[in-house]
């Protein structure tokens, strides 16, 4: 029965693979033949089979779509045979992109959480802040990267941290709203409780509210 379930599921995702694969490499047959073909008046070939000349799009040293095992081999070159230090390196780009994504996320977690503490303890930034925070995310993150590069660059603030700033952006709301949320989620009854203990209000905070959120 289990395994029966488990090729239903896997069973559509390789044919949607498999489907597109087919469709990429003969989509790479047409893109890359009118450079074969220049090639081939160039190197002074007059005849090839229909096999060949499909065998030489996907052979093109610089074509202008790769074929999928061209991008495998791409890949393994890139990742396993060149060193990590190396500019050329995937696996030293991904970590340039996955820095700055940790630390806007650290800095994006940081700020969304101070935010859902305030708000939580200021009724007035509830009533004044949070629609701002809601309203800052009707602008589309495509509008506001640029500015954010060039005003930074400007100042000569490059590097990772503008790109980080950008993360930061996208991350804060969704744990500032996610924490007012777990941050209120105490029942009333609760909340009187810890009154009639005569707690404070960070008492309250750390012991009934911090674990209602995680």
């Amino acid at each position: 029965m289990a395994t029966a379930k488990a090729r239903e599921k896997i069973v559509p995702v390789l044919t949607i693979t498999a489907i597109i694969i087919v469709i990429w490499y003969v989509a790479s047959i047409f893109l890359n033949a009118p450079f074969q073909r220049d090639q081939d008046k160039r190197d002074g070939v007059t005849s090839r089979t229909t096999t060949e000349f499909v065998m030489a799009t996907w052979a093109q040293p610089k074509p202008t779509m790769p074929a999928p095992h061209q991008v495998a081999e791409a890949l393994y070159k890139y990742v396993f045979t060149v060193k990590v230090t190396s500019a050329r390196s995937l696996v030293y780009h991904s970590w340039v992109t996955l820095s700055s994504t940790l630390l806007g996320f650290a800095m994006g977690t940081v700020l969304g959480v101070l935010i859902a503490v305030g708000i939580v303890h200021v009724p007035a930034l509830d009533k004044s802040f949070l629609p701002w925070i809601i309203a800052s995310q009707t602008i589309p993150i495509l509008a506001i990267a640029p500015m954010i590069v060039v005003v930074l660059s400007s100042i000569n603030i490059t590097g990772i941290l503008p790109k980080a700033l950008i993360s930061a952006y996208l991350s804060f709301f969704p744990v500032a709203v996610g924490m007012v949320k777990g941050l209120r989620s105490p029942e009333v009854m609760h909340l009187d409780l810890v009154h009639t203990y005569n707690a404070t209000r960070w008492q309250t905070f750390w012991k009934l509210r911090v674990p209602a959120s995680v």
